[in-house]
């Protein structure tokens, strides 16, 4: 996708001629630089998600989106709350300050509908990102970038039936978060062995890692955990160490801790959904969409993952996960 987005910046830059190349490098150069690639007006982009306070996916998420913003001569600005309503409040607040482009995530799309058919009726053009690409179009955005929660969890089920797991644990961190139901019930869809779903409080880690805990102790024929987010996978196995289980930890989402654990044994797999291109590409093609009036996808989203990173990858990817972009 990073290929196809350069094609068409390019042709739309510096059309087909000889010098196309060479124009790519002063652009790429001028990024690195911290200076825009383009002439365009400094149109103004904001991003509003649903994460809490603290989780290093929406950190890489941004390093991307910033970096496009650089690139694309975008005032970048960023909000999150994971209370829906609030989220929806801060959508409305930079829809009255008359941004140029927004992108927004639909974790719990009941509570965005309204306001984004607010900033489609206002003319600014809507992007989602991470969640809600089974209902993106119909709220009038243009693009989805993200995974397909379903198709994710499909492969987890599948990953778990080739390490010949045959009783897992769904751990949920957000009540009435449309992906990670979405994500445990594509995981029970391909799964061949049984697996329980077990919600916990995703703003407590101490309660997540007793909750995880608290269930291993009480059943240790479950062989494998499954957490739905980064932070939450060394929660679990802290939680495995002290219920003296067996259980295989395993986790959506990579960061350097995760990695680093992938190296040692410690995780079995994660998969990886590539944040960083989430933010990026949701920057990008908001400008494309200002400078020409283009959209990828075809009225489908965008996929950047699902992407299924065990010990044998991680070492490979460390240097990309320790500078925060992977």
């Amino acid at each position: 996708m990073s290929a196809v987005l350069a094609a068409v910046l390019g042709a739309s830059l510096a059309g087909c001629s000889s010098t196309g190349g060479k124009r790519a490098e002063e652009r790429a150069a001028q990024a690195a630089s911290g200076k825009a690639a383009v002439d365009t007006p400094r149109w103004k982009v904001a991003m509003v998600t649903h994460s809490g306070d603290g989780d290093t996916f929406w950190d890489i998420v941004q390093k991307g989106a910033k970096q496009a913003a650089v690139k694309d001569n975008i005032d970048f600005l960023y909000a999150h709350s994971d209370q829906a309503q609030e989220q929806a409040q801060l959508v409305d607040s930079y829809i009255s300050k008359g941004v140029d482009g927004l992108i927004v995530t639909l974790a719990k799309p009941d509570a965005m509908k309204d306001v984004v058919a607010k900033a489609e009726k206002a003319g600014i053009p809507v992007m989602t990102v991470n969640s809600g690409s089974e209902v993106s179009k119909a709220f009038g955005a243009i693009t989805h970038i993200g995974q397909d929660e379903t198709i994710a969890g499909e492969a987890v089920g599948t990953e778990l039936n080739e390490r010949g797991k045959k009783r897992a644990l769904c751990v949920l961190h957000e009540q009435g978060n449309v992906g990670h139901e979405q994500r445990c019930a594509g995981a029970k869809k391909t799964f061949k062995g049984t697996m329980q779903n077990l919600y916990v409080d995703g703003t407590n880690m101490p309660d997540v890692q007793a909750s995880i805990e608290a269930k291993l102790q009480a059943d240790h024929g479950i062989d494998s955990v499954v957490t739905l987010g980064a932070p939450f996978a060394d929660a679990a196995v802290q939680a495995k160490q002290t219920a003296d289980s067996s259980a295989e930890v395993d986790t959506f989402d990579l960061n350097s801790k995760v990695a680093t654990a992938l190296s040692a044994g410690t995780l079995g797999f994660a998969v990886d959904q590539q944040p960083y291109l989430q933010g990026y590409e949701a920057v990008d093609l908001i400008w494309l969409y200002k400078y020409n009036l283009n959209v990828l996808g075809g009225g489908l989203p965008v996929l950047t993952g699902p992407q299924i990173i065990t010990k044998d990858d991680a070492g490979t990817l460390q240097k990309y996960t320790d500078r925060g972009t992977r």
